[in-house]
């Protein structure tokens, strides 16, 4: 499937800053552990997903051809209290505006480092639209609020996730994703709620050679089926597998060797 247009995924950027913002002043506990990544409380989390926002806008703005370390970034780690949920939602915002900004100014197409795929601010754009929209939800999992995201990057998103698994099994030995190989089996994703245009199905081979997928309505050896948002969720591992609305059809195990060694994310 083709990448979604560069200014989307700037829009969705900004849109999943304020959508993160909303939890960070929704009154929610900010020492509250997160229940999908148990070694960070919501404030952690929020602080994590603004300083790669900030480490990006460095990366492209700059147009770096190396990587710029983390403590270089200018106020990459945060405000310097704890626990104010103003300041926190407003270095978030500066965040966002930092990087959307330089996103938009450099175009796709501008040669920057990357830890894969291209080397260009696309990369970035949509490194960040799933990265914050993955986030989000561990945010508003934590804080016991609603979830939802738009069809087509949730969608994308599930593209992206299985391209980072074929590069890391070229790139990375000793990444658990070298283990995916499970020969004869594959799994089929299939969102139940999208429309035919969005083609929302994958079957992901684990081969003898490393995995392979496609789009498309296939047998599997399993089956993930509920809605789009759902399934994406519990692909990331966000969501149990015996969520509400969630449905694995024949051997589940095989889902389950994936879920445990697709650990990126």
């Amino acid at each position: 499937m083709p990448l979604l247009a560069h200014d989307r995924y700037c829009d969705e950027i900004a849109d999943q800053v304020d959508r993160l913002r909303a939890v960070v002043t929704s009154g929610a506990d900010l020492s509250a552990t997160v229940p999908t990544c148990p070694d960070w409380s919501l404030e952690d989390l929020v602080r994590h997903m603004g300083g790669a926002l900030r480490w990006v806008d460095a990366l492209v703005r700059s147009r770096a051809q190396e990587n710029v370390p983390e403590e270089q970034v200018p106020l990459g780690r945060g405000p310097q209290e704890r626990g104010d949920a103003a300041a926190l939602d407003k270095w978030l915002a500066q965040s966002g505006e930092l990087v959307v900004g330089a996103l938009r100014e450099a175009g796709p197409d501008a040669a920057v480092w990357a830890w894969a795929g291209t080397l260009n601010s696309g990369f970035w754009a949509r490194r960040m639209a799933h990265e914050i929209t993955v986030h989000r939800a561990d945010a508003t999992l934590a804080a016991g609020l609603p979830y939802e995201v738009a069809p087509d990057i949730a969608a994308d998103a599930l593209d992206e996730w299985l391209q980072i698994v074929e590069w890391a099994q070229r790139n990375l030995p000793h990444d658990p994703a070298k283990d995916l190989r499970r020969p004869g089996t594959a799994i089929h994703l299939h969102a139940t709620d999208a429309g035919p245009e969005l083609n929302a199905e994958w079957l992901v081979e684990l081969g003898a050679d490393g995995v392979s997928w496609r789009r498309g309505h296939e047998k599997a050896t399993v089956a993930l089926r509920g809605p789009l948002t759902s399934v994406l969720l519990a692909f990331y591992r966000r969501l149990p597998l015996d969520a509400p609305g969630l449905e694995v059809l024949g051997e589940r195990e095989v889902l389950e060797f994936w879920l445990e060694r697709a650990t990126f994310g």
